[in-house]
């Protein structure tokens, strides 16, 4: 790993929060292009994936898990309304980027750019390394409710404690995707995104994979 040795700046439900020129790089980008409901949920994620990877007893750079939290949602804000990519893939390559900045090997970068990208791709997520599985993880804890048998009730009221959800959450983070997705439609194909512009929006009508097939080129 490259960067620099960083020291602890706080300590959540027993997780220690990063703290390196790079995670400090993460959390400014974050922060600043992120509203503060994104944000949140974010630091929740990180927590939530890190006591699920200390209860998996995997081993996994904090750093790397926590730089690909701050940057699964960045393709999501108004930076990347004009791209036609699906949003976690730009999310992917801008945490990549960062970490060439700071000096990192092309294999954190890579391992960061798979987590970031798989984030939303629930059931093969879960098979990859443990940034990427943990990532998922994390996810599928703050906004489906999984994984509460792998943490406990004390450690998620910290957790809500210091990034709280606020009211309406689960309305409030559907419409942020909407937003985040609504001019780029076909990037959803065979994604949760399609569930989120078929609820948010009446006009989206989904790509259909049989519809593709048999609309197909091919005579037969």
């Amino acid at each position: 790993m490259g960067g620099e040795a960083g020291h602890v700046s706080n300590i959540v439900a027993g997780i220690a929060l990063p703290d390196s020129i790079v995670t400090r790089a993460a959390t400014e980008v974050a922060k600043t292009a992120e509203p503060d409901l994104l944000f949140r949920h974010s630091m929740r994620v990180f927590l939530f994936a890190s006591l699920i990877g200390r209860q998996r007893e995997l081993f996994f750079d904090p750093s790397l898990l926590y730089v690909a939290a701050m940057f699964q949602d960045i393709g999501l804000t108004s930076s990347f309304r004009q791209s036609h990519t699906c949003f976690e893939i730009d999310g992917a390559h801008a945490a990549a980027t960062l970490l060439a900045c700071h000096q990192f090997s092309s294999a954190d970068r890579d391992e960061v750019w798979r987590a970031v990208a798989l984030h939303m791709t629930f059931g093969i997520a879960q098979e990859m390394a443990p940034v990427t599985s943990l990532l998922a993880a994390g996810v599928e804890t703050d906004l489906l409710g999984a994984h509460f048998d792998e943490v406990l009730e004390s450690e998620r009221q910290e957790i809500v404690a210091s990034f709280p959800r606020g009211s309406r959450f689960k309305e409030r983070i559907i419409d942020v995707f909407a937003r985040g997705m609504g001019h780029r439609p076909e990037t959803t194909l065979g994604t949760v995104g399609a569930d989120v512009l078929e609820r948010a929006d009446p006009a989206y009508r989904r790509e259909n994979f049989c519809g593709l097939v048999l609309g197909s080129k091919w005579k037969d």
